[in-house]
């Protein structure tokens, strides 16, 4: 459905990156939803007709077209600065929202006014449920549930409604992290923040999953074990965080010694050592983020772990 009101509630962010084989059916489910919104695409350079398409969609969406691929962080924190509604949505471009997706995540903030986001109900193409929201391990990982729950720690990014004033007081969108945890690094502030984070699996959207990455692949395993050791070091209590990368420190020291390791990339002696350097160099600006974050949190990190890791 067009934008037919002259203020609705939301803007839905949508990120893409070489989408032109997807896209287009992300965009025609935009168009049917039930409730009136505002849609923004943000093209990370693609180079594959994808502009094209986006200029000929009947819907007419909006579109910032970037000079270079910034990532799903780094696209969503330049949407972030231009969405004027007071909701802003996160969708993949290869997810397809049912009709009624928005107004369910619209109803679901309207009835918790202390939530500062909720999550939606993802399925992959063969129907299973590929996430219903995100919990956190006990080490530290945020990881998809696949059973429906009413409060979640964190939303899964690839479709979710947020408070957009909400988010920017707590910083906003990781943009470092190019892709991968930025979602759970923003619920993890929100809950520090007082926010509460709300499922709704009314809110069902189609998802790929993994068309833009592969997942699996050595950068994949890349951008997520730094992004897991940058958002413990920005977020949790300071003994989690200083556990987990020594943890992560000592493992790779030890794994050239060790037969018959792990064949997935994430056990590769030179991945880990990538990720450990990346860490290293922006571990100035992590930790200038930590005291921000600090200073703005109504409640403890030990008192979020407590209540969530684990669970």
């Amino acid at each position: 459905m067009r934008d037919v009101t002259p203020n609705p509630a939301t803007t839905v962010v949508v990120v893409t990156w070489r989408g032109a084989g997807h896209v287009t059916a992300c965009l025609d489910a935009l168009a049917a939803q039930t409730r009136p919104h505002r849609t923004l695409v943000v093209d990370n350079a693609s180079d594959d007709g994808t502009a094209a398409l986006l200029a000929a969609h009947p819907s007419h969406p909006q579109v910032i077209r970037l000079p270079r691929n910034a990532g799903y962080a780094g696209a969503l924190a330049v949407a972030a600065k231009r969405v004027e509604t007071p909701l802003m949505a996160w969708l993949n471009d290869d997810a397809e929202p049912e009709p009624d997706w928005l107004a369910t995540l619209e109803d679901t903030l309207e009835k918790a006014p202390l939530a500062g986001a909720a999550t939606s109900l993802l399925v992959r193409p063969d129907g299973t449920t590929q996430s219903a929201g995100v919990r956190l391990t006990a080490d530290g990982h945020g990881a998809d549930l696949t059973e429906p729950a009413g409060e979640v720690f964190a939303f899964c990014g690839g479709a979710a409604l947020l408070r957009t004033d909400v988010l920017k007081n707590v910083h906003g969108v990781p943009a470092g992290f190019f892709c991968y945890y930025e979602d759970t690094d923003t619920a993890w502030r929100l809950r520090l923040a007082g926010w509460d984070v709300v499922a709704a699996p009314d809110a069902r959207v189609r998802h790929a999953h993994g068309v833009s990455t592969e997942l699996g692949s050595a950068l994949f395993h890349r951008w997520n074990e730094r992004n897991r050791l940058l958002m413990l070091l920005r977020c949790a209590p300071r003994e989690v965080a200083v556990n987990q990368l020594v943890r992560f420190a000592v493992l790779t020291a030890v794994l050239p010694l060790r037969p018959g390791r792990p064949a997935a990339p994430n056990f590769r002696f030179g991945l880990r050592c990538r990720v450990l350097a990346e860490v290293v160099a922006r571990l100035p600006g992590t930790l200038r983020a930590r005291r921000a974050i600090g200073r703005h949190a109504a409640l403890g990190r030990g008192a979020v772990w407590e209540a969530w890791a684990g669970l």
